[in-house]
């Protein structure tokens, strides 16, 4: 078991979530706020995405990422701000015979303009999806191949950001061990085993077992659950050895029929941490243990 867990909100995302809870951070004002409570709560990271001001969609532009950060920084309350580095690989396959024609929604850029707002604002993680994926239902594929995922890697090192590795089934998790090999990834890495997306790895314990058998050497690692499963799987990420993550953007209830804000999800995965017999890490005691 590990007795200094780190915990990670991921505050916003980029799904289709802004219908279902009235109170979702959109703008850059309330992604920072919700941050800065996360941090005060007990979270050592904030994990950032940016939303479209009229659609409430999830965006790439960097002027709002730009505000977000700014208005952290300028808080200064202390947080390890991650951006995402994921956004950019949605490929909407046509329908019936037509699969090339792509459907409006597409959004699919090379691996550099995909880290553009990284480039510009320096966050000290990133994240980098690993692989690609059936994205859930209908035509969806989120695509990150390999030569893109070896230049994006390239780049994100080159710029002295520190990559967490996102990992949504077993193939991605044996493809992060190659990228490593071919000093793409520096030591210590950092990896997040993404479970219950469909269709990537099931959010059971047999899953995140697995695939904590496989981490490269060293690494640091955390994982997450969805909906109803996030705090199970944050009592099993520490159980196993590892790290958290909660938030809006992988769960949206505090309890059954009770909207949750990012806060109240670090507050209650801090409990259970506590009662476990661990404690949580501050920013600054995770920045030594992750080498950032």
């Amino acid at each position: 078991m590990n007795r200094e867990v780190i915990i990670s909100c991921a505050i916003t995302g980029a799904g289709d979530t802004a219908s279902r809870h009235p109170d979702l951070p959109i703008t850059p004002k309330q992604i920072a706020t919700a941050a800065i409570e996360a941090a005060k709560a007990g979270a050592a990271i904030a994990h950032c995405h940016v939303r479209d001001l009229e659609t409430g969609n999830g965006t790439r532009d960097t002027e709002l990422y730009r505000e977000v950060v700014d208005r952290i920084r300028a808080s200064e309350t202390d947080v390890i701000i991650n951006l995402t580095g994921g956004m950019g690989g949605d490929l909407y396959i046509g329908p019936g015979e037509k699969p090339l024609a792509f459907g409006n929604e597409t959004d699919l850029v090379g691996p550099l303009e995909r880290l553009a707002h990284i480039e510009q604002m320096l966050p000290e993680i990133c994240t980098l999806d690993c692989g690609s994926l059936n994205f859930g239902e209908g035509s969806l594929i989120y695509v990150s191949t390999p030569d893109m995922l070896r230049a994006g890697a390239k780049r994100i090192q080159e710029l002295g950001v520190k990559p967490e590795l996102e990992i949504f089934d077993t193939g991605q998790l044996w493809f992060v061990n190659k990228l490593i090999e071919e000093g793409l990834i520096d030591n210590p890495a950092l990896i997040q085993l993404c479970l219950g997306v469909a269709w990537g790895s099931p959010c059971d314990t047999g899953s995140m077992k697995n695939m904590v058998e496989h981490l490269p050497a060293g690494a640091n690692w955390a994982s997450f659950g969805l909906g109803a499963d996030q705090m199970p799987m944050v009592a099993q990420a520490a159980l196993l050895g590892g790290h958290v993550r909660v938030g809006l953007e992988d769960n949206l209830y505090l309890e059954r029929g009770v909207l949750a804000t990012n806060a109240q999800l670090v507050e209650k995965a801090r409990q259970i941490l506590e009662l476990m017999g661990a404690r949580t890490l501050s920013p600054a005691e995770a920045r030594v243990k992750l080498a950032l």
